[in-house]
């Protein structure tokens, strides 16, 4: 119960720091003219990551690692999932810089 305690504390204190990464980031994004669904979507699983990382830890220091390995099983294919629109914008765009043959 510490560890959860200690753990929430400190991303409460580094709340303000997260925010500003994320607002510089969307500053970036509109000066570089990304679609703003691919910025929420990479900050998604960014979260995804490290609430993930953060139940595993919760887990392990529990004594309870295989539990751990299923949340960070988890937490990989919600990231995989979340990153098959991107993927495939990616796919596309090289394709389409592609000659085409024929």
């Amino acid at each position: 119960m510490l560890t959860v305690f200690v753990g929430t504390t400190i991303f409460l204190f580094l709340i303000d720091k997260i925010s500003a990464i994320m607002n510089m980031l969307q500053k970036m994004a509109v000066q570089a003219h990304v679609q703003t669904i691919y910025l929420e979507t990479i900050l998604k699983i960014i979260g995804i990551a490290y609430i993930a990382e953060f139940g595993a830890q919760i887990s392990k220091d529990a004594g309870q690692g295989a539990i751990a390995s299923k949340i960070e099983l988890g937490g990989k294919i919600l990231i995989l999932a979340m990153a098959i629109p991107i993927l495939t914008a990616l796919i596309e765009t090289i394709l389409g810089l592609l000659p085409m043959k024929g």
